[in-house]
């Protein structure tokens, strides 16, 4: 697929007046932009925006990002949108997004939201008439769990988080207090570690959402080879006076004749 500019629109005649480029409530603006940014960039951080570049076109006020050369997981979650209003499936930042669009909608006459793309066949309309939704058996509870992973980023200006590559190519996002990275004295950056963390797991699809980092966990992945021969001399000096071994289990667990 080639590079492709997504907008993403609010229409809201709420206040009285149409929201526009050159009219629009500050607050209703930085939540709105807050909204794009965490819907584009997705749980896994699939794209910098950062560094996107976007315009501010009328039609309420619509966001347009520059054409976006590679982006399958955003793709893809905009197509399921089309296909149907349960979110399973969809990206859990992008499901937390629609669902509070959602709610806002119904909540608020003349507000609604929209997302169109080159390649989408009809706009994603997000309104009181819609009914974009978890479904019932979308099942999350609280877990404690130790996960491993390499650290691709630590720390934050205004939130402090690390996102740790997992062993099966996801990334996954973890927040922390800033007192724990403080007080930690190793350089873990690009480096694999253990970390202890509570999170929400998804029973169903085994996601985990709302990671918070508990501590990291020193652990050894190489071979003491010292404990190693302390073990195999405490085997071998209990082991002595057993001629026959196999023997030896099969009378323990009455299996002799």
């Amino acid at each position: 697929m080639e590079a492709q500019s997504i907008t993403l629109a609010l229409d809201d005649h709420s206040g009285g007046f149409e929201t526009a480029p050159d009219r629009v409530r500050l607050a209703d603006l930085a939540r709105f932009s807050d909204d794009v940014q965490t819907f584009l960039r997705g749980d896994t951080r699939e794209i910098d925006t950062q560094n996107l570049e976007v315009a501010i076109r009328k039609g309420s006020l619509a966001i347009q990002t520059a054409p976006i050369p590679m982006a399958p997981r955003l793709f893809a979650d905009l197509q399921a949108l089309l296909t149907g209003e349960l979110l399973d499936g969809v990206d859990v930042k992008r499901k937390e997004v629609m669902e509070r669009w959602q709610k806002a909608a119904r909540q608020t006459r003349g507000l609604a939201y929209r997302i169109s793309a080159p390649f989408m066949q009809r706009p994603v309309v997000v309104n009181a008439d819609s009914d974009y939704r978890r479904d019932d058996a979308d099942q999350w509870v609280q877990v404690e769990r130790y996960i491993r992973g390499e650290i691709q980023d630590l720390g934050g200006s205004a939130k402090a988080n690390a996102h740790i590559r997992l062993p099966d190519g996801s990334t996954l996002r973890v927040s922390t207090d800033k007192s724990l990275l403080r007080e930690d004295k190793v350089n873990r950056l690009y480096k694999t570690a253990m970390l202890r963390i509570k999170a929400e797991f998804n029973v169903l699809t085994r996601q985990l959402r709302n990671a918070q980092l508990m501590e990291f966990v020193e652990y050894v992945d190489q071979i003491d080879e010292a404990s190693l021969a302390r073990l195999t001399r405490r085997g071998a000096s209990a082991w002595k006076d057993v001629s026959n071994p196999t023997t030896w289990v099969d009378e323990l667990r009455g299996g002799g004749h």
